[in-house]
Order: structure tokens, then C-alpha cells, then sequence
């Protein structure tokens, strides 16, 4: 299975949601951004990896056996692994917090992606470990949310997200990669960053922006 870490090297340390977006773009891909208001509770935070995905429900009382479901996805995590987490719209409480993080952090997954809520928010911060999520809630989970699946496809936004989908998120936001244009995506993106550089050179230089965008058709 493709794996732009081996196939690129250090060179996908260049790449950042921004060109992987137009590429996808490029590429007849129109909906593989989340939602705006999925954000990095730090701004200097950037990770790519592999999608393990989760779904989460709300529910009206306590299940008898309580984040049963998240506590598997969670074992399950491998090296290189990015969980990406719906609460299908309920942001009445925290899906997530310090102590998940944690062991998601142990397992050697690079980082959290939710369209929910968290809380532990400086401890999170303190433990530099990356999370995105669409706000904070001091409440627990327990009683409100319940895991339904891991690694079954999700949607969030207009995105859909498959397990072993490639994701990048930064502060721009967040982009998923599906499997079969990871390859293209990945190659082409790279592509883009080395013209962008020779573009930034020439705008640095003084050349017009107009001319610049004819002599590369970057912008």
C-alpha cells in the first residue's frame, strides 16, 4: 500500500493542506476538506497519517457497558495512525480529553481529528500532542455520546472519510486523501511546493503578480 512518508521522505514535511487541497482540486476531487470550524487547540500543530475512523452517537442515558467502542478504537491504534472521530452534529459534550490523548500518544498514532467537542485542553497542550476538534465542553461523554463503529466510513462536512484514507491537518484545516489518488495527490502536490517556491521568488523579486501568474499559472 502506498505510503507518501516511504515514497517522499522528509520531502512530505513541505506539503501542507492548503496545496494538497488544490491538487486534490486538480485532480476532480471537490470535497476533500472537513469544515471550518474543525481547529487545532495549537496553531504550530501538523500531522498526516492513516485514517482509522470512529462514530459516535448520541444517546439519552448511560449504555451498561460506557465508552466500550472508543476504548477499542483506541487499543487498536498502530504507529503512524490518525483517528478521525464524528459525533454525526452532537456537541453537547466532550468526546474527547487528556487521558485518551494519552494513550493515543503511547500507541504512536500522530494525532486526533474531531468534529466534536474535548476538554483537558491545557493538559493537551502541555503533552504537545495534536488535536483537532469544533470546540471545548467541560462535560463528560458518559450518558451523552456512545461509540457505534470503528473503521467503517464516515462523513463529516461533505467529506467522506474511509479507513486507511491519508490525512493532513494543519492550521489551515484539515484534508483527507482518499486511498486510490493518494499516489497522484501526493506526487502532483510536491510538484506544486517546488513551483510555488520559484513563484514566491519572483513576486520577492518585484515581478507583478499578473505576470507571475502567466509565466506560471500559480497562485
Amino acid at each position: 500500500m502506498y505510503d507518501p512518508r516511504q515514497a517522499h521522505g522528509k520531502a512530505v514535511d513541505l506539503l501542507y493542506t492548503g496545496v494538497i487541497a488544490d491538487t486534490l482540486d486538480r485532480l476532480g476531487h471537490k470535497h476533500g476538506a472537513l469544515p471550518h470550524y474543525v481547529r487545532p487547540l495549537a496553531p504550530h500543530w501538523k500531522a498526516l497519517g492513516r485514517a482509522v475512523t470512529l462514530s459516535v452517537v448520541s444517546v439519552a442515558a448511560e449504555p451498561a457497558t460506557p465508552y466500550q467502542v472508543e476504548m477499542e478504537c483506541v487499543d487498536s491504534l498502530k504507529p503512524g495512525d490518525l483517528l478521525v472521530a464524528t459525533t454525526h452534529g452532537d456537541l453537547g459534550s466532550a468526546l474527547w480529553g487528556e487521558l485518551l490523548s494519552t494513550a493515543c500518544q503511547a500507541r504512536g498514532c500522530v494525532g486526533v481529528v474531531l468534529d466534536a467537542l474535548t476538554r483537558d485542553a491545557r493538559q493537551i497542550i502541555a503533552m504537545d500532542y495534536p488535536v483537532w476538534a469544533a470546540g471545548f465542553s467541560p462535560l463528560d461523554s458518559k450518558g451523552r455520546l456512545d461509540g457505534l463503529a470503528f473503521n467503517i466510513p464516515i462523513r463529516i462536512g461533505e467529506c467522506v472519510i474511509q479507513p486507511g484514507d491519508w490525512v493532513l491537518a494543519d492550521m489551515d484545516g484539515v484534508v483527507v486523501v482518499p486511498q486510490h489518488l493518494a499516489e497522484q495527490t501526493f506526487t502532483l502536490a510536491l510538484e506544486k511546493v517546488q513551483g510555488e517556491n520559484r513563484v514566491r521568488q519572483a513576486l520577492a523579486a518585484g515581478e507583478s503578480v499578473r505576470a507571475t501568474f502567466q509565466r506560471y499559472g500559480i497562485l
